[in-house]
């Protein structure tokens, strides 16, 4: 394990964060299947969540997938994406808006050991091989895994709780 003394860049460790290293080899492949166009270049940039927003951004999804849109008449999608610029060796975190660190698998960061982002968005509308949405929070030009239509009669979790959200501090 490496342990951080001070980060000096993005890529830099905070004080406190653990990194391991990566395994030799992958166990899986995949596709991306289109890009995602956002307003922001940097990931500083971006909004620390999909909520924080209402900038409107574009899902282009490559022309050989065009047909799968059909029948996507929904409000809102579940948009799967590839943080493809976070380094994903970090089993400890600091985020800089909360005090403590914590583990990896407890936060909605995107870096982690496989940088897969979610967000449901609201679907403003398709043309083509573009959607137009509301609520993503990603640098322009993420790779896009893919789409799924939201449901909120089973992707929605009312009771949900993650108790150290709850109390944090800031």
């Amino acid at each position: 394990m490496i342990e951080a003394k001070a980060a000096d860049e993005a890529n830099d460790l905070r004080e406190g964060e653990v990194a391991v290293e990566l395994p030799s080899g992958f166990d899986a492949s995949l596709y991306y299947i289109g890009r995602i166009h956002t307003p922001w270049k940097r990931r500083e940039d971006c909004p620390k969540n999909p909520r924080e927003t209402d900038a409107v951004c574009t899902v282009v999804v490559d022309p050989r997938w065009v047909d799968g849109l059909q029948g996507l008449a929904v409000s809102h999608v579940v948009v799967l994406y590839w943080m493809d610029r976070a380094r994903r060796d970090l089993v400890l975190q600091a985020p800089h808006h909360y005090a403590e660190l914590r583990g990896t698998f407890a936060l909605r960061s995107p870096v982690r050991p496989n940088p897969i982002a979610v967000s449901v968005a609201r679907l403003v509308g398709i043309e083509g091989n573009t959607l137009s949405v509301v609520g993503l929070d990603c640098v322009d030009g993420t790779p896009l895994l893919d789409l799924k239509p939201y449901f909120a009669s089973t992707d929605s979790v009312p009771d949900a709780a993650v108790g150290w959200h709850a109390g944090r501090k800031r």
